[in-house]
């Protein structure tokens, strides 16, 4: 059950900044390209992710964790063009800071969306 609630969490975080970002373009009316967005996002997160963080973990710790904006827009932005060109999902982002600005609108949202459906024995 819980897998299901941070699949929807990250799918509406992909909404909300779908719907703020101006770089970011979804096709209209179209709720199964966030969910499928959701799952991509996800693999790279868990398969990516850590492989930047330790190859950059020298500007991290630089940055006092700064870089790891940019390492989340280099993610999100992995995402979209895997989700195009594998999966055919009309999720477009156009550019760096359209990635940027919507990882960080993902992030918060993410965050604010997981404190309020947080399970009871966590």
């Amino acid at each position: 059950m819980r897998l299901v609630i941070r699949w929807l969490i990250s799918a509406l975080a992909l909404f909300l900044a779908a719907w703020i970002v101006p770089g970011i373009h979804v096709a209209p009316n179209a709720w199964w390209i966030y969910a499928v967005m959701a799952v991509v996002l996800g693999l790279v997160n868990a398969l990516v992710r850590p492989v930047l963080k330790l190859l950059s973990c020298g500007l991290i710790i630089l940055t006092l964790g700064l870089f790891t904006l940019v390492i989340n827009a280099l993610t999100l932005w992995l995402s979209s063009a895997i989700a195009v060109h594998w999966f055919h999902v009309d999720f477009y982002v156009r550019g760096f800071w359209a990635a940027f600005w919507g990882a960080l609108i993902v992030s918060i949202a993410t965050v604010i969306m997981s404190a309020l459906f947080k399970d009871k024995g966590e």
